[in-house]
């Protein structure tokens, strides 16, 4: 079983045209074809980030603050030789 994964697009008047690499020729094959439709690409600055991301989630936990709680006492351990 050989699994194929490509992005295309699908004309105006509905049909997929799929090329399939030659070792395919002349045999008898179960197809099957999963359709995901894709968003298109969101502007990123540049370091990656989706524009605006620093702007929408600053002080987001301003309500609810991340607290560290007490970390107790460090285990001494052996030395290891």
């Amino acid at each position: 079983m050989e699994t194929i994964k490509l992005k295309t697009h699908i004309n105006s008047d509905g049909i997929l045209t799929i090329e399939l690499p030659s070792q395919f020729k002349n045999t008898e094959t179960e197809i099957l074809i999963v359709l995901q439709t894709v968003s298109p690409p969101q502007a990123v600055d540049a370091m990656g980030y989706p524009i605006g991301y620093f702007e929408e989630t600053f002080g987001i936990l301003a309500d609810d603050p991340i607290e560290r709680g007490e970390q107790g006492e460090f285990e001494i351990r052996e030395e290891i030789e």
